[in-house]
């Protein structure tokens, strides 16, 4: 099976080399696809770096800074291009631990889509203040309400791996969101598609190096989308580009 990890970057130069090796470590089977939103402080020309030695290694140069979701969208296009059977979603900042890889790809042998959970198994994050804590587990809980019973204890964690089928059942096209909310929208898409979810517990470690993407706007952007994906649900405006997934064949048990 041919594995894409998605690493979208923006002045991520601490972290990119070390990641892009540490993950190629996996196994020979591994790729790594960099989305770097013109980074100034030089990530892409690190990326390019490698490239030019290593054919597991892709960059995607994006012309500027928009936002993680659309970073993503165009890293799962160019996976799918590049022939990807697994489609993985990974920080760059090392917050997404890459040991959990194997234990992800292995869940896949039954599943859809696995997520990296930090709330699966009581509650796996380090570092974070209470604060930030407080916010993430209520959103989740909000999200769940708010999507008539989303099954999923971490629906805006980034860490996740995903079956080219179902991101080739989602119309990519139609996302609405952005920052963290693009991570429930995307779940929610795949859950309504018939997708076999499993959530995997993850420790979640804040940011070695850098610093977080996180502001306001994208809080608040999290906690209104979760309304706007169930508005369209109700009038049917969720509908896959291609055959739900429950028409389609089960996967082994």
């Amino acid at each position: 099976m041919k594995k894409i990890v998605v690493v979208p970057t923006y002045n991520e130069k601490e972290n990119i080399e070390r990641l892009i090796r540490t993950v190629l470590a996996v196994d020979a089977e591994t790729e790594v696809l960099v989305a770097d939103d013109n980074s100034p402080d030089g990530t892409g020309a690190i990326v390019d770096a490698i490239v030019a030695t290593e054919p597991r290694v892709h960059i995607l140069h994006r012309p500027g800074k928009g936002g993680i979701g659309p970073a993503y969208l165009a890293g799962f296009r160019r996976a799918l291009e590049l022939g990807a059977d697994y489609v993985v979603q990974m920080d760059a900042d090392f917050s997404h631990p890459v040991e959990a890889l194997p234990g992800f790809y292995e869940a896949m042998q039954r599943h859809d889509l696995v997520l990296g959970s930090r709330y699966i198994d009581g509650i796996t994050v380090v570092n974070w203040p209470m604060k930030r804590l407080l916010i993430s587990w209520f959103g989740n809980w909000y999200a769940r309400k708010v999507l008539g019973g989303l099954p999923v204890e971490d629906a805006t964690g980034g860490y996740k791996c995903w079956r080219r089928e179902v991101l080739e059942a989602i119309d990519l096209s139609s996302i609405i969101s952005n920052g963290y909310a693009f991570q429930v929208e995307m779940t929610y898409r795949a859950w309504r598609l018939g997708a076999r979810i499993v959530e995997k517990p993850i420790i979640f470690a804040d940011r070695r190096e850098g610093e977080s993407k996180m502001d306001l706007s994208i809080a608040v952007e999290a906690f209104t989308i979760v309304w706007r994906l169930r508005m369209r649900n109700l009038f049917g405006r969720l509908a896959p580009r291609s055959t739900p997934l429950r028409a389609r064949p089960q996967l082994p048990t």
